[in-house]
C-alpha cells in the first residue's frame, strides 16, 4: 500500500547520489574531449599563417577528423557492450590524449592531415559510448535533464577552453615553441591522466557501486529493467538493427541537420568572429566563448521543462526554427554588434535541442541495438563535420565572407526543427516481443 511513496522516496534519493558522483566526473570528461577536439579552432589563428594553410586547406584538415571517427564510430560502441564502459572509455581517453598532444610537432598539411585522422580514429565512440552509458543509468523521467548536464560540459568546454586556448596563444616564443604548439601540448596531456582514472572510478553498473545503498540499486536495475523491456527496438535485439529501422535513420537525419550548427559554427567560430569584430586573438577566444553559455542555460532548461512535461517534439523543434532564424537575421544585418549578438543566442539556441533529442533517442532503443543506433546516428551527423568545413572554407576564399555559409546552416536548422516535432510526437507502448521472425526487426518503426 505504501509502494509508490516508497518508490518515490527512492527515485529521489537514488537520482540525487547518481547527480552528485556520476554527472560531474562525465561533464568533465566530455568537457576535455570536446576542448582536444575543437581547440584547433583557436590555434588557426596562429598556425594557419605558421603551415601556409588557405581556409580551404584548414577546413579540409578539420574535416578529416570525422572521416576515421565514422568509419570506426559503430565498431568501437560495439565493442564497449562486450568489454564494459570503464576499459574501453579508459582506452579511448589515454589514446586520444597522445594523440591531441602529439599535433604540436605538425610541420606541414600533409602532418595536419594525418594527425587529425587518427585523433577521429582515436575517439570514436567516446561520445556515444557516454550517452548509451547514462541510458543505463537514468530513467526515461529523468534523462533528458542527465543529457542535458553532460552536454554542459561540452559548451563549457567552449566557456572555459576558446579563453585557456587563446591565453596559451601567448605562450608564443617561450623556449622557442610557437603558442599554437603550447596549446595543443598543455591541452591533450589531462586526457591520459584522466584515461587512468576512469580505470579506477568509473563503475560498469549500478551493481557494481559502492555508493548507492542496496535498495538503490535494486530500485534502479528494476526500473531501468522494466523500460528497457517496453522500448520498441529490444533490449536482446541484435546491434546490426539499428540499421533496418526507419526511426534510426530519422533520427540520424535529424541529428545531421542538427550538427549544420553544433559543428559547422563551433569550429570557425573564431574565425567568424575576427571577421566581424576585428580584435586581437585573446578577445576573440573570449568573444567566442559566450555563446556556450547561452547554450548551457538553455540545455538545462529545455531538458528539464522537457522532462517535467513530458513532451518531446516542440522542445526539438522551437530551438532549431529559432536557431535558423535569428542565424539568417545575423547574416542580414550590417552591424557587426547586432550580428554578433544574434549569432550568440542561435548558437544557444541550436544546443538547446541536444539532451531533449538523446532522451528521445534512448526511450527509443536499449541493449546493443542502441549502442550501435547511438554510434550510428552520431556517425550519420559527423558527415556535417567531414564534409561542411571545407565547404565554408572554399566559400569564404570564394566570396571573402561566411554569410552564403552561414546561410545554409541556418536553412539546414529550419529543416532539422520540422523533423523534431515529427520524431518526437508521442507513441503508444510497444508491444512485447517476440517480434514475427519472418517479419524481421525493420518493424521498430514507431507502432
Amino acid at each position: 500500500m505504501h509502494q509508490p511513496s516508497m518508490d518515490s522516496g527512492l527515485h529521489a534519493s537514488t537520482m540525487k547520489r547518481l547527480n552528485l558522483k556520476l554527472i560531474p566526473f562525465l561533464m568533465l570528461l566530455y568537457m576535455v574531449a570536446y576542448i582536444d577536439k575543437s581547440n584547433i579552432s583557436v590555434a588557426a589563428l596562429q598556425m594557419n599563417a605558421e603551415l601556409g594553410l588557405t581556409a580551404q586547406m584548414y577546413g579540409l584538415g578539420v574535416g578529416l577528423f570525422f572521416l576515421t571517427y565514422i568509419l570506426l564510430e559503430v565498431p568501437s560502441s560495439v565493442i564497449l557492450t562486450k568489454v564494459g564502459a570503464r576499459r574501453w572509455i579508459a582506452r579511448i581517453m589515454i589514446t586520444w590524449g597522445i594523440v591531441a598532444a602529439g599535433m604540436s610537432l605538425v610541420q606541414s598539411a600533409n602532418q595536419l592531415y594525418g594527425m587529425r585522422l587518427l585523433l577521429g580514429a582515436a575517439e570514436a565512440g567516446f561520445t556515444p559510448g557516454i550517452i548509451y552509458y547514462l541510458s543505463q543509468w537514468y530513467p526515461r523521467s529523468d534523462r533528458a535533464k542527465a543529457m542535458s548536464f553532460f552536454y554542459i560540459g561540452a559548451a563549457l568546454a567552449s566557456v572555459i577552453g576558446l579563453p585557456l586556448s587563446g591565453a596559451f596563444l601567448h605562450l608564443d616564443g617561450y623556449f622557442g615553441v610557437s603558442g599554437w604548439r603550447w596549446l595543443f601540448l598543455m591541452e591533450g596531456l589531462p586526457a591520459v591522466v584522466l584515461g587512468i582514472v576512469v580505470l579506477r572510478y568509473l563503475p560498469d553498473t549500478p551493481q557494481s557501486t559502492h555508493w548507492l545503498q542496496p535498495e538503490q540499486k535494486d530500485w534502479l536495475s528494476r526500473t531501468i529493467a522494466s523500460e528497457q523491456a517496453k522500448t520498441p527496438i529490444s533490449h536482446h535485439a541484435a546491434w546490426q538493427t539499428a540499421f533496418r529501422s526507419r526511426q534510426v535513420w530519422l533520427l540520424s537525419l535529424f541529428w545531421l541537420l542538427q550538427a549544420f550548427g553544433t559543428i559547422g559554427i563551433t569550429l570557425f567560430l573564431p574565425l567568424i568572429v575576427k571577421s566581424v569584430s576585428g580584435q586581437e586573438s585573446f578577445t576573440v577566444s573570449v568573444l567566442s566563448a559566450v555563446p556556450f553559455l547561452f547554450a548551457c542555460v538553455f540545455m538545462y532548461l529545455n531538458g528539464t521543462h522537457s522532462d517535467r512535461k513530458r513532451e518531446r517534439g516542440w522542445h526539438l523543434c522551437v530551438p532549431l526554427v529559432l536557431a535558423g532564424v535569428l542565424l539568417a537575421l545575423a547574416v542580414a544585418t550590417s552591424n557587426p554588434w547586432l550580428a554578433y549578438g544574434l549569432l550568440v543566442v542561435a548558437v544557444g539556441l541550436n544546443w538547446a535541442a541536444t539532451p531533449v533529442f538523446w532522451a528521445t533517442t534512448t526511450e527509443y532503443l536499449s541493449g546493443a541495438a542502441a549502442a550501435a543506433s547511438i554510434a550510428l546516428i552520431n556517425s550519420i551527423a559527423n558527415i556535417a563535420g567531414l564534409g561542411l568545413p571545407p565547404v565554408m572554407g572554399l566559400i569564404k576564399d570564394v566570396t571573402h565572407s561566411y554569410d552564403y555559409a552561414l546561410l545554409l546552416v541556418a536553412t539546414a536548422l529550419l529543416a532539422g526543427g520540422v523533423l523534431g516535432l515529427y520524431l518526437g510526437r508521442p507513441r503508444r507502448a510497444a508491444p512485447p516481443l517476440p517480434v514475427n521472425p519472418s517479419r524481421g526487426f525493420d518493424e521498430a518503426k514507431s507502432p
